[in-house]
């Protein structure tokens, strides 16, 4: 069955926007209803606290990753016709990142059973325990997104190549890209420096989003 590129790119736009929502609560909102900078024992309290959210925010993480999978495949669909080695390197660079996500979901459902002692129930500093696990969910993201930032790369140069695309999409997601794994790089290698690059991906991938929701492509042919 054949079906039109503005068609699949809208498609690209739903899931694209659902990704976004669902990250936003799992990745930002979320932590922000427990964690307590430096302070183990009120971390533990208001994560138990809100543990019905803190649980919620795994779901939706875990959903995101799902969406993730569908949302690049049907951009490979939208863009294997520009240029497949790019488009398949969108993929893989996708893919990798998803099981880290996943590994690092079980960091979190350890640090909630650790507090309220369905794990290590015996007498010790259990807060202790669950800072170690957050921290451990944290470092694994920190890795996922290098691979978030990468597989902007060539997403932004397809785009820029299709013809069917503004450009300037294109160039502010490779832009995206790099800063988003100059920023990861940053927290890995120099965790101490309070510097921030400029959050370049987070108005590439708006813009992108918005785009595909409304226009779609500025061809409609088919695939």
């Amino acid at each position: 069955m054949t079906q039109s590129l503005r068609t699949t790119a809208r498609l690209a736009g739903a899931l694209y926007l659902l990704l976004a929502l669902l990250a936003f609560f799992g990745l930002m909102y979320v932590p922000q209803q427990y964690f307590v900078k430096d302070n183990h024992a009120e971390t533990m309290r208001r994560l138990l606290a809100n543990e019905q959210v803190f649980r919620f925010g795994i779901w939706t993480d875990l959903a995101s990753q799902v969406i993730f999978v569908f949302l690049v495949l049907v951009l490979y669909r939208l863009f294997r016709p520009v240029q497949e080695h790019w488009s398949r390197a969108m993929v893989a660079l996708v893919l990798v990142s998803v099981p880290i996500v996943f590994v690092s979901e079980a960091c979190n459902l350890a640090a909630v059973a650790i507090a309220r002692k369905e794990l290590l129930a015996g007498p010790g500093a259990r807060e202790e325990w669950v800072w170690l696990f957050l921290r451990l969910y944290d470092y694994g993201i920190l890795v996922a997104e290098i691979f978030w930032g990468l597989w902007l790369i060539p997403f932004g140069g397809l785009m820029y190549r299709s013809g069917f695309m503004p450009r300037i999409l294109g160039i502010l997601l490779i832009l995206g890209g790099l800063s988003y794994v100059l920023e990861s790089s940053k927290g890995i290698l120099f965790p101490g420096v309070s510097f921030s690059f400029p959050r370049i991906y987070s108005l590439a991938e708006v813009a992108t989003i918005l785009w595909l929701l409304i226009r779609g492509t500025t061809k409609n042919d088919s695939l």
